[in-house]
């Protein structure tokens, strides 16, 4: 079998679920993994998800904005954290500094060829390497608050070269531009969990277990990220 790019949605420690998806994909020892982000926060087995990502060679992943807040916290940056990320930092207390290195080597966007991973979006009309690191785990509109659901979707307005695949912004429906795919399908608010295979252009889900942190509403946008 052809080596596979499998790239995977928020996951949210969602471990479980993600070892559903890889048995799902029949995951072989040729295949990459890529994650878009947020790795942790809000599920159970934030452990077990970091151990995998950071001591498999064909697993990697882009920082989310959960990810970037716990970081900057042990880092000294912030002392702002939200009772989710407060209760995978009690979690992760014990091997800190191990999981701190590897979400500190975390970038915030990955190339694929044809294909760009990044966890929020892409300013439309920035060039990448002038892309804001709020930006890159955050953007959801282009209006005056990156990350405000009313708006013009940047997926909506994006026409670069790449095609943008991203998470970060829950739907129970993949949302679609033309140039741009988001794979966050809300498997920690109970949901599915979406991987996207690169070379066969598929998407292939499996079901959440349970809702880990139940949806604070009950349209098609679910949680904060």
């Amino acid at each position: 079998m052809a080596r596979r790019t499998i790239v995977v949605g928020d996951i949210h420690g969602c471990y479980d679920e993600l070892r559903d998806l890889l048995d799902k994909v029949a995951l072989g020892s040729d295949d990459r993994v890529v994650a878009v982000g947020d790795l942790v926060v809000k599920g159970e087995k934030n452990r077990e998800v970091l151990d995998l990502f950071s001591s498999d060679p064909r697993f990697s992943a882009v920082i989310g904005n959960h990810d970037r807040a716990l970081l900057r916290y042990w880092l000294g940056e912030t002392d702002d954290l939200k009772k989710t990320q407060k209760r995978v930092r009690k979690e992760l207390k014990t091997d800190r500094e191990r999981y701190k290195a590897y979400l500190a080597s975390l970038p915030p966007m990955i190339e694929l060829g044809s294909h760009l991973v990044v966890h929020a979006g892409l300013r439309p009309g920035v060039a990448l390497s002038e892309q804001s690191i709020e930006d890159l785990t955050e953007l959801r509109t282009l209006g005056r608050k990156r990350e405000s659901r009313k708006g013009t979707p940047w997926y909506e307005v994006y026409d670069g070269r790449h095609t943008v695949l991203f998470g970060h912004w829950p739907s129970q429906v993949p949302r679609r531009g033309r140039r741009a795919l988001g794979l966050d399908t809300g498997c920690v608010y109970g949901y599915e969990l979406t991987a996207y295979i690169i070379e066969a252009d598929s998407l292939v889900s499996v079901k959440a277990r349970r809702a880990y942190d139940p949806p604070q509403k009950s349209d098609k946008d679910e949680g904060d990220g």
